[in-house]
């Protein structure tokens, strides 16, 4: 199956050839053409890195007039460099076809320079929650008049703390819209949020319902105690240097002694933690993704919207306080239909949360000895 049999015009179809996208995806073949046919709401469950962005995107996209030049819909992310890509995307979706204009807004950049963006035509507006909720009330968006709403990453959002932006919203836009939910998992607040505010008769569409964790990563551990981590990881590094992957830790205090050893060691890394200031976080992920560091150590929060293509690995040096987490990060390999390995560095004390893990995910790791 091709995107041509699905309904999308060959004008999207030459631009998703130009970025490499010539075969939909799972969640692809079944979101596009419902979306494509009709406007009613959906909910749509698929795991981190399945192809979520075009299979919203490329019917939205379709629906909105050029010749209108007002704001028809709205899609909203956890983060900013989230908003950033699918802005980036949807530009590469269109370039062969009538000209939309989409602009992303979201906190950490002076509201201002966004204010001045948003006076030219603007057809579809990528936002964090927050960030919207202030340009609403300054009344430059009147969600009112919304056609479109999408929620990407809806469970991120949640764990994030965007509950009462996320209500907001929705309460303010019309019912008269269509609202498209995607999203890796489905917690109880999210089931709450869809049961009050998207249409009983929604599409629901799951891919492989059996596993919430992408079935083309590899899950391995290394039983190790805290002492000998280090040790560990270096070896293994040693063993994949020229591979491109993710390090998680559980702590900012963590990450920032790992990123100081590695860097020690002479390995090309970068930091990724909450309490970084926006320009030295844009300037950490501009190496990242111009290749000028081939590691990132993050900690879950920090990492919150990354989508980096071609990561071979992710190495948790230590595991995540949630199980959720776990899914977002394994989720950044084996993305775009790859292969790709999730390792984790796992003590005694934290061997009982891995089965859990494996039990909640339904997944299993091998040990590496």
């Amino acid at each position: 199956m091709n995107f041509l049999d699905l309904g999308v015009t060959s004008d999207l179809v030459k631009g998703l050839k130009e970025i490499g996208i010539v075969s939909p995806s799972a969640i692809q073949q079944k979101a596009i053409p419902v979306l494509l046919e009709n406007t009613s709401d959906m909910v749509a469950r698929a795991q981190t890195g399945t192809g979520k962005t075009a299979a919203f995107g490329i019917p939205l996209l379709s629906h909105i007039n050029p010749k209108i030049p007002n704001v028809q819909a709205l899609v909203l992310a956890p983060t900013r460099e989230l908003c950033q890509q699918i802005a980036k995307q949807f530009f590469k979706f269109t370039k062969y076809s009538d000209k939309i204009y989409v602009e992303a807004v979201y906190g950490g950049e002076k509201i201002d320079r966004q204010l001045t963006r948003l006076k030219r035509t603007t057809h579809v507006i990528v936002a964090t929650p927050g960030r919207l909720i202030d340009l609403a009330d300054r009344g430059i968006i009147d969600l009112a008049k919304i056609r479109f709403l999408v929620l990407d990453e809806a469970d991120e959002m949640l764990s994030m703390g965007f509950k009462k932006e996320l209500t907001t919203i929705l309460e303010k836009t019309t019912s008269q819209k269509s609202t498209w939910l995607f999203s890796a998992t489905l917690p109880k607040t999210l089931q709450e949020i869809i049961k009050r505010y998207v249409q009983p008769n929604a599409t629901h569409i799951t891919i492989d319902k059996g596993s919430v964790v992408n079935r083309k990563i590899t899950h391995q551990y290394v039983q190790a105690e805290e002492i000998a981590k280090t040790d560990i990881l270096t070896y293994f590094l040693k063993s994949r240097k020229n591979d491109r992957g993710l390090i998680f830790t559980r702590t900012k205090d963590a990450a920032r002694k790992l990123h100081k050893v590695l860097l020690a060691k002479g390995y090309p890394v970068g930091l990724l933690e909450g309490d970084m200031h926006q320009k030295d976080r844009d300037k950490v992920m501009r190496a990242f993704l111009g290749k000028k560091v081939n590691l990132l150590i993050s900690t879950d929060v920090a990492a919150r919207g990354i989508d980096v293509q071609n990561l071979a690995f992710v190495l948790h040096f230590q595991l995540p306080d949630q199980i959720d987490y776990y899914t977002h990060r394994s989720g950044r390999t084996a993305r775009g239909g790859k292969e790709g390995l999730s390792l984790a560095l796992v003590s005694k004390e934290e061997f009982k949360f891995l089965r859990a893990i494996e039990n909640e995910l339904k997944i299993r790791f091998s040990q590496i000895r």
